[in-house]
């Protein structure tokens, strides 16, 4: 019924458009049968959309089901054939050991949070409200819009534009976006400091666990390196002939586990090799393909404040904690220090603020060494 209404549509409207009543009236009927048609199959409906909702979800946990297995079958390679079956001396068995477990409980305690990282709700300061919505709807040009959209987020710490240069606005979650916010059609929702949703993870990466996203490829990374070069020893005994006398299996497994730490040590430590580059310099990977607009322009270095000033936002104060999957990353995912503010605010000034503005001024302190009141990043040059 849907279909055939659409396609009535496609042939009856330029009629419609000429005066023609009787392809209103039939459109109209045609339309009331399909609501007739959805009120009476309703119920039908949500129970199929429910359990293709139920399908999705369960189809986005593949990727990490994969992942699993892979490590499991690591697992049982790396600790029973290579070394329960295979190495013959016990100091160098506990020692492998020992190392290989250390490293997986990171790897794993990291992918862990990552995954399941609270990914929290965009403030309700930045949500318009029923009044402001209604504005919003009933004005009636683009630039009204923009005008109402300045006027709500004029005590609002947020210094990015859109590409026109107006407040960047979602109009699924029907709220002001935070610097560095954007919304996921997957998550379908508004997310803070979104650097990319990745599936390997069914997650989105983003403000709440991108160090834990960090430390998960780094763990990963040292992981698969640690199996390639404690099996390398091996697969040459194996390319020459000189393996011994493990079970052919138990080969097979040894010299397949080093060809597959071999293929994700490559793709990881280009993917961490990148992210560094990253985080040296305050980038998310939305902003790296596009640069984030400022109100005196796009700048791809507008939130970098020195390379180290740039790893404390994601890993922190406290050294201690750098390499633990533990939550220390600065700030609030809302506001975020800025460089040379008074270039990225070239469009206007203090004194000349379209609808109201002031200026935006420092939005977060630091302290320190000495344990003094610090000038924000913002003013860092």
């Amino acid at each position: 019924h849907c279909f055939n209404f659409r396609l009535s549509i496609f042939i009856y409207w330029p009629f419609t458009k000429t005066g023609h009543g009787y392809f209103r009236i039939k459109l109209s009927m045609m339309a009331s049968s399909v609501q007739n048609n959805r009120a009476a199959h309703s119920g039908y409906c949500v129970c199929c959309r429910k359990c293709n909702m139920m399908c999705w979800k369960a189809f986005k946990w593949i990727p990490v089901l994969l992942i699993v297995s892979i490590v499991a079958w690591s697992y049982y390679a790396y600790v029973i054939q290579l070394c329960v079956f295979t190495i013959t001396s016990t100091v160098q068995q506990c020692v492998y050991l020992i190392l290989f477990h250390i490293l997986l409980f990171m790897f794993i305690w990291s992918y862990w949070r990552t995954i399941f990282a609270e990914i929290k709700p965009v403030p309700d300061k930045y949500k318009l409200p029923e009044a402001e919505l209604e504005k919003l709807l009933s004005a009636e040009s683009e630039d009204a819009q923009r005008s109402v959209l300045e006027n709500f987020a004029h005590d609002l710490p947020i210094v990015t534009r859109t590409m026109s240069g107006s407040v960047r606005y979602c109009n699924r979650c029907v709220l002001i976006k935070p610097d560095r916010a954007h919304h996921c059609s997957i998550c379908a929702r508004c997310v803070l400091k979104m650097d990319h949703h990745c599936p390997w993870v069914n997650n989105c990466v983003c403000y709440f666990n991108y160090k834990f996203f960090m430390l998960f490829l780094g763990y990963a990374l040292l992981y698969c390196l640690f199996i390639m070069a404690t099996c390398l020893p091996y697969f040459i005994k194996f390319w020459k002939g000189e393996f011994g006398t493990a079970a052919a299996t138990g080969r097979y497994h040894i010299v397949f586990a080093f060809f597959v730490s071999l293929m994700f040590a490559i793709s990881l430590g280009s993917l961490f090799g990148y992210h560094c580059y990253l985080v040296a310099n305050n980038r998310t990977t939305l902003e790296a393909f596009r640069a984030p607009m400022f109100r005196g322009g796009a700048d791809k270095n507008g939130f970098s404040v020195g390379y180290f000033n740039n790893f404390k936002e994601v890993f922190g104060n406290r050294p201690n904690l750098w390499m633990l999957p533990v939550f220390t990353s600065l700030g609030d995912g809302c506001d975020f220090p800025v460089r040379r503010e008074h270039e990225l605010q070239a469009f206007t000034t203090p004194q000349q603020e379209p609808h109201g503005y002031e200026s935006m001024g420092t939005t977060r302190s630091r302290s320190d060494p000495n344990g003094q009141l610090a000038a924000s990043p913002r003013h860092i040059p």
